[in-house]
């Protein structure tokens, strides 16, 4: 069973910066593309971003592109999500997943099968 937990979570003022990280269980954490995603109240959950297995294809969501970065170290199990210049609108519960299928690429947008259990974000004004 693969358990992923988020932290980095907090409070920040807008344009500040966080970094969240999720780290995984199990020996296999680097064959899987991994995914970040978030869910502000009253909505619905929606893609953030995303690494292939080997760290070297990332993708964003053109809400956050040029303002978060992913990254991974398999050495440590663990995916990160740099935020910087944050908005009230980045307020949301972040959520990391794992891709459901060995290896292959993070686009188009995989089926993830395990996800971690939030971590709460949130931007004042």
């Amino acid at each position: 069973q693969v358990q992923l937990v988020e932290s980095g979570g907090g409070l920040v003022q807008t344009g500040g910066s966080l970094r969240l990280s999720c780290g995984a269980s199990g020996r296999t954490f680097s064959s899987y593309a991994m995914g970040w995603f978030r869910q502000a109240p009253g909505k619905e959950r929606e893609f953030v971003a995303a690494i292939s297995w080997s760290g070297h294809n990332t993708y964003y969501a053109d809400s956050v592109n040029g303002r978060f970065t992913i990254s991974r170290d398999n050495a440590k199990n663990t995916v990160y999500l740099q935020m910087n210049s944050l908005k009230p609108e980045d307020t949301a519960v972040y959520y990391c997943a794992r891709k459901r299928t060995i290896f292959g690429d993070a686009w188009p947008p995989p089926i993830y099968d395990y996800w971690g259990q939030g971590t709460q974000v949130t931007v004042s004004s």
